[in-house]
């Protein structure tokens, strides 16, 4: 399915060669910074610098002209006034450019007669010449595997995950949150008004990549609603596809419309259009990632029943009856320890201070040290009641009570368990008062391939969201 598109698609993630057009010796320009980004990432093919005033970036000669490049050109990013898109077109297609990147921004999602015009003019050059546009008004392509940052030069490890966005600056986010969640892209592609490729092209392309496993899109609204349809429903087949819509409000729809010229349907029309195909709808960047990265370490659904278990050191049991909410609410079940099972925990933590239902307060265990509680959790994570264990930690009390030895000894037990035994071990690790430490406990779960998240809802929803598709798939 959409295999044409792999092909098609080769010059535009994988161009051997891009020329970028604004680029200077002499001055910050977006364009020199495109290059420089290219250059330190790494790119293998050829860079070709084009600008008027030429000059040298590094051991770059800067061209005055696309034209006067010696070899063939793959890919063009665009970083000139809008009054010059017309004619660099008309180099492209003089170079047998396969793809153009208009970066250049100025056009329907600023002035609607005028800038649609011009994009009509630009699409009837490209179509013309069997040249491809990305944009314009868009940050163009990202590909960790072959080197091609966004710019800023956010390169990140090459992964799994691939995404679509009219936003740039959403698009953005995806990768530096990616970077600090250990959300690994395959592809990426910020594509904002759309006039040629758009958001179909590309769930094409990625449903077609064999190397991604799973799509995220943020989308604010599409020229072509039946096409786009037909497309998710396609892709929704073959991967998870998680989609934001934004624009869902009248605020929203207005915004949307002055940032990428996008016409934006009511929520309930996206809403409804989104369950027909099977993708997984959420409604935030926070949600999105969350989505993503559950996907991204479990891959498929694993059940509802979980097994909660809090208060590692200290005030588990108003944090244990709020995560049984929380689960509850979305969709989870919190079923009952086997009576093994607290048995055992009573013959460890003993029967006073502790709930030894589910979820679980092993707070007890702060008194008895660290091979307690590591046989405690050790003993949840191996009753047969749950699919899933969820383990809530408190950086500020684990600090308090274990040090920073103590809580790394912790969450070292913690990956050594998740790597000797299938059930999934999630971590919920909220906020503290030191920021900074909190990341720095939850860099090594991560790298580990647990996923942390930072509430207890945002847990369960992600799961939930995970075994909603998986059940979805088996009914399709």
């Amino acid at each position: 399915m959409f295999e044409e598109k792999l092909k098609e698609f080769e010059p535009i993630f994988y161009p051997k060669s891009i020329a970028v057009v604004g680029a200077s010796a002499t001055s910050i320009k977006t364009g020199s910074v495109w290059v420089e980004d290219l250059r330190s990432a790494g790119f293998p093919g050829l860079i070709y610098p084009v600008g008027f005033s030429g000059g040298r970036i590094g051991n770059l000669e800067i061209l005055p002209n696309l034209r006067l490049i010696p070899g063939e050109v793959d890919y063009v990013i665009v970083a000139v006034p809008r009054q010059s898109a017309l004619d660099l077109l008309d180099d492209c297609v003089a170079k047998n450019v396969k793809a153009v990147h208009f970066f250049t921004a100025g056009f329907s999602e600023m002035d609607t007669q005028q800038g649609r015009k011009l994009e009509e003019q630009m699409l009837e050059k490209a179509r013309q010449g069997n040249v491809r546009i990305i944009g314009p008004n868009c940050i163009g392509v990202y590909c960790p595997e072959h080197k091609i940052p966004f710019v800023m030069g956010i390169l990140g490890e090459t992964g799994s995950v691939g995404f679509i966005s009219q936003s740039g600056g959403i698009a953005t986010k995806l990768v530096t949150i990616g970077m600090t969640r250990h959300i690994n892209y395959s592809k990426g592609v910020s594509f904002g008004n759309g006039i040629d490729l758009d958001a179909s092209d590309f769930l094409q392309y990625l449903a077609a990549d064999s190397k991604t496993k799973m799509i995220g899109a943020y989308l604010e609204g599409t020229r072509d609603g039946i096409r786009l349809f037909n497309t998710m429903k396609q892709a929704a087949r073959t991967k998870p596809l998680v989609v934001w819509k934004g624009g869902r409000t009248e605020a929203g729809a207005q915004a949307a419309m002055s940032h990428t010229g996008s016409l934006a349907s009511s929520a309930a029309i996206w809403s409804g259009m989104l369950k027909q195909t099977g993708a997984i709808e959420v409604h935030s960047l926070e949600e999105l990632t969350d989505t993503l990265l559950i996907f991204q370490e479990l891959g498929r659904g694993q059940g509802t029943r979980v097994a909660i278990i809090g208060g590692l050191a200290d005030g588990g049991g108003g944090n244990s009856v709020a995560a049984g909410d929380a689960c509850m609410e979305n969709g989870l079940e919190i079923p009952p320890l086997s009576f093994d099972a607290r048995q055992g925990l009573s013959k460890l933590l003993g029967e006073v201070g502790g709930i030894m239902c589910n979820p679980v307060d092993v707070s007890q265990a702060q008194f008895r040290g660290l091979a307690t509680l590591f046989q405690a959790i050790d003993l949840v994570v191996r009753d047969t009641i749950s699919d899933i264990v969820l383990i809530q930690e408190d950086t500020d009390i684990l600090l308090r009570v274990y040090s920073r030895k103590g809580l790394e000894e912790i969450n070292g037990f913690l990956i050594e368990l998740a790597r000797r035994q299938d059930k999934p071990i999630i971590v919920v690790l909220p906020p503290g008062s030191i920021e900074a430490e909190r990341l720095q406990i939850e860099r090594p779960l991560l790298a580990a391939s647990i996923p942390v998240f930072c509430s207890m809802e945002r847990a369960a929803k992600a799961i939930y969201r995970l075994n909603q598709y998986s059940c979805w798939r088996e009914a399709n």
